[in-house]
């Protein structure tokens, strides 16, 4: 397999542990607008996709698609900063990566203004040298688009170059660009939720993402 020279990282639930965050957040918007609750199953199972694709029974009413987004993001704004944590042991390894010179990037569902929020929340917001955010791509995850945006923006090439994640649509987009892909498991998927990605590589804490760089 070749040597790994690139490393793209998913944020939510690979970097940072928003899944709680963004669970209530979900609960929140649906209640502040008199719909009907989901379970969290079925939230989770569209975590790593945009907005528009976990409100998409709302695509036919483009004013209460606006409406429920916008919700979305007021409260998760507002609540972020108590909520959100770093993962144990991700801040080292990527400063570590950083001290060795291995180019980096972000490529996340988010959109650019809650993406440097929390890469800024655990001090990470220097260490990426692309963004590449759902507000900045025409298809988000898991089309391959955004993780082939950030490798051309790095010049990388997809032959060395690993995406980590922490959901399917992740390991589905990078697979779809030609990237190799690592699925983490310290997020809230298990092995057996991500095996039908076929990662190339499994990850149980954040130190092993040293032992993927040649």
């Amino acid at each position: 397999m070749p040597i790994i020279q690139t490393v793209l990282f998913d944020l939510d639930g690979t970097l940072i542990d928003s899944v709680q965050l963004i669970l209530e957040s979900y609960r929140h918007t649906l209640a502040a607008h008199g719909l009907p609750p989901r379970s969290d199953q079925e939230w989770l199972s569209g975590v790593g996709t945009p907005l528009s694709a976990q409100f998409a029974a709302w695509r036919d009413d483009p004013g209460m698609m606006e409406a429920l987004i916008a919700t979305y993001r007021e409260y998760n704004l507002a609540n972020h900063d108590r909520m959100v944590r770093v993962f144990p042991g991700i801040v080292d390894a990527v400063r570590a990566l950083r001290a060795g010179r291995v180019p980096m990037g972000l490529v996340t569902s988010k959109a650019r203004q809650g993406a440097l929020r929390g890469l800024r929340l655990v001090g990470l917001a220097d260490a990426m040298d692309v963004l590449v955010c759902a507000d900045e791509v025409t298809n988000a995850k898991p089309h391959p688009e955004p993780v082939a945006t950030a490798v051309r923006l790095l010049g990388a090439d997809p032959g060395t170059t690993v995406y980590v994640g922490d959901s399917i649509h992740d390991l589905h987009s990078g697979r779809g660009a030609g990237v190799q892909t690592a699925a983490v498991l310290w997020g809230p998927f298990t092995r057996a939720q991500l095996e039908p990605g076929a990662p190339d590589f499994w990850l149980e804490h954040p130190s092993e993402l040293l032992g993927l760089v040649g």
